[in-house]
C-alpha cells in the first residue's frame, strides 16, 4: 500500500509525462505494442546489444537494460518497467519518445549492431516509424 506521499509523488510524475506528452501531434504506440516489442527484443538479445531511449519530459537519455532472462512477471509491467534502465527505479512506456539502437556498442570498442537485421526482427511486431542513418536506428514512439 502506497503512503500519502508516494500517490502525490506518482500523481505528479504522471501530470508531467502527460504534458509533455500533449507537445505531440501522432502517438505511435500502446502499451500493448510496447510489450510485444520488449518480448522480441528480449528473444533477439544475441543480436540487439545495446538500446538508448528518449524521455519526453526532458533531454534525459538512458540505457534500457534487458538480457535473455527479463520477463513480465508483475501485472504493473502492463505500463512500464522497474529497474531495468540506467535510471534505475520505475519507466513507464509512455515516457519513452524515442529508442535509438547504436550500431557502434558503447560499451565494446569494436563491437557493432546490424541495424538492418534488428529492424527487420522488430517489423514483426508490428509497425512502427523507423529513422535510419550509417550511425543509428531510431525507433519513434511520438511525433510533433
Amino acid at each position: 500500500m502506497k503512503s500519502k506521499k508516494g500517490k502525490i509523488i506518482e500523481q505528479q510524475l504522471d501530470e508531467e509525462v502527460n504534458k509533455a506528452i500533449s507537445k505531440f501531434s501522432m502517438h505511435l504506440m500502446s502499451n500493448s505494442k510496447w510489450l510485444k516489442l520488449v518480448n522480441q527484443i528480449v528473444q533477439n538479445i544475441d543480436e540487439i546489444k545495446e538500446i538508448q531511449f528518449k524521455k519526453v519530459q526532458n533531454n534525459l537519455t538512458g540505457e534500457l537494460l534487458f538480457n535473455k532472462d527479463t520477463k513480465f512477471e508483475f501485472d504493473y509491467w502492463q505500463n512500464g518497467f522497474e529497474g531495468l534502465n540506467s535510471f534505475g527505479g520505475w519507466l513507464l512506456f509512455k515516457e519513452i519518445e524515442y529508442l535509438t539502437f547504436p550500431k557502434k556498442i558503447s560499451s565494446k570498442k569494436n563491437e557493432t549492431q546490424d541495424l538492418l537485421k534488428i529492424m527487420r526482427l522488430l517489423s514483426h511486431v508490428g509497425q512502427f516509424s523507423f529513422d535510419l542513418n550509417e550511425t543509428e536506428l531510431k525507433l519513434v514512439c511520438y511525433k510533433k
